[in-house]
Parts: C-alpha cells; structure tokens; sequence
C-alpha cells in the first residue's frame, strides 16, 4: 500500500479585513476524508487523478473523478474519498474571512452545490495555484492579495468564464456577443441568429452558455437593461418609452427585467443617479 505524501505550498496566519488564504497544498495517494467532520473554514479540493465519492449532512451524495472540485464549507458536515483500498490526488486550497461570508449569504457559493467539474486539469492546477504568492519571500506579503486573487478565480468557476477551450471559443465568443450586441432597438431572433453562426439555437445556447457563462438570451437582456441605463441618465423619458424603444411589450414587464437584472427599480434607479 503507498503511503500518504502531504506537502504544504503555502502557509499563512496573517489576515486582512475581507479575509485570508490560511493553507494550500497537495496530498497524493489521498484516503480522503472520513467519517464526516466539521471544518472550521472554508476550503476547495480539487481532485487531479483517481476516483472516488463526495458526501455531506445536506443529502448530497455524488461520485467524484479527476477535474471535480469539491467546496467544503464551514460546519457542514462532510466526507470524501476513494474507494476501498484505493487512492487519489488533490490539490487543496483553505480560506475564511467576511467577504466569503457574503458570498455564501447572496447565493453565490452555494452548500446544495458543493461539486464543480473543471477541465482541462492542467489549466484549472496552474490557475489555482496562482492565487497564492508562494513561496513567501521573506518579509510581509498582504493576504488581501490573495483574496481578491481567490475572489477573481471563483468568480470564473461559479460564472464559466473559465472554461474557454481555446482561441477558436474566443474567437466565436466575440462575434456571437457582437450580433447579439447590434441594433439593441428591435427584437432579436434567435433561431436566425444561430443559423448566421451556422448552427441550431441549441447548440448556440449550450455553447454559449459554456464560454460565455451565461445563456444568450439573458446576455441580450443584459445589454437592453445596459442600454435602458443609458437612457435613463441622460435625460428624460419615461419607463413606457423605454419599453417601446427596447422592444419590451410593456412598461410593467420593462420594470420587473430590469429589477431582475440590476436588483433594483427604475424608479430607485433614477433615484440614485439624480442624487449624485
């Protein structure tokens, strides 16, 4: 039987206002975690080789192989490992702090979803291991840097944003986002719009879902709500123009996309802006 490897890539006890980055390395020929345990922070395990299964006190229970990333949060009860006689290896990356609190508060890092899959592994390692500074050079080195590096790379795990194949993605990425984009007055099809890109609109959803992070028709909404901004500041013009400009069916409907975009009214909108 091969024994436990652990080596610690970074270490730190210092914290900044928003939070810390306290521990990160590699663990190969990994039994895991077992029975459950409660962690007092937060952490991600990135799993590089082997297989093996993810459980915790909120019903989840779900196999695991390479390319899955597992978020352990405070005080929730959990367990993960290989199977019987069986090894892996991960990558693991500890944090706390307030900011990740809030994250956690608004939804955004998500308990019922504790497993993400990243590929291509290679990429995913060098991106997580890019949050840290280490090896620490002597002297200090402010843990806010991290957190905000953290923050960057969440924000690209929970969105997509990161699962960009390569250039041909970026490529039909931008002409998608720039049709998509155009003549913001009159209603879009979307079905056309994927035969112009020489595809069905599923397979236009799905792709653009991937690169993008987000499916194309709340992209569009997105921009027409960017355009109703614009509007809105500079000048005058009421909610029911707007809507007959933008090529929402009403003023009403125009008010509740625009709240679900921006998380507030038009009203408290303009509010805001007048105030400034």
């Amino acid at each position: 039987m091969k024994s436990v490897q652990s080596q610690v890539v970074f270490r730190n006890a210092t914290s900044s206002a928003l939070g810390r980055v306290t521990l990160a390395g590699f663990i190969r020929h990994s039994a895991g975690v077992a029975p459950f345990r409660r962690y007092g922070q937060y952490a991600l395990v990135y799993l590089l080789d082997g297989s093996g299964r993810y459980r915790d006190t909120n019903s989840n229970d779900q196999a695991i192989g390479p390319g899955d990333l597992m978020f352990i949060f405070p005080k929730l009860g959990h367990a993960y490992g290989p199977g019987r006689g069986e090894h892996w290896t991960e990558f693991y990356l500890c944090f706390d702090g307030p900011v990740f609190d809030l994250w956690q508060t608004h939804g955004l890092l998500d308990p019922r979803q504790p497993v993400r899959h990243l590929e291509p592994i290679d990429a995913w390692l060098k991106k997580l291991e890019g949050i840290l500074s280490a090896p620490r050079q002597p002297g200090f080195a402010p843990p806010l840097v991290e957190v905000c590096r953290l923050q960057q790379l969440l924000a690209e795990i929970l969105t997509g944003a990161g699962n960009v194949a390569g250039p041909g993605d970026l490529q039909w990425a931008a002409r998608a986002c720039a049709l998509l984009e155009a003549d913001l007055e009159r209603v879009v099809n979307l079905g056309a719009l994927a035969a112009q890109l020489g595809m069905s609109y599923e397979s236009l959803r799905k792709r653009f879902t991937r690169v993008v992070g987000q499916p194309p028709a709340r992209y569009r909404t997105a921009r027409l709500i960017d355009r109703a901004c614009e509007l809105m500041q500079r000048g005058q013009i009421s909610d029911k123009q707007i809507a007959e400009v933008l090529g929402f069916c009403d003023a009403f409907y125009f008010s509740r996309r625009f709240k679900q975009v921006t998380g507030q009214s038009p009203r408290q909108f303009r509010q805001k802006f007048a105030a400034r």
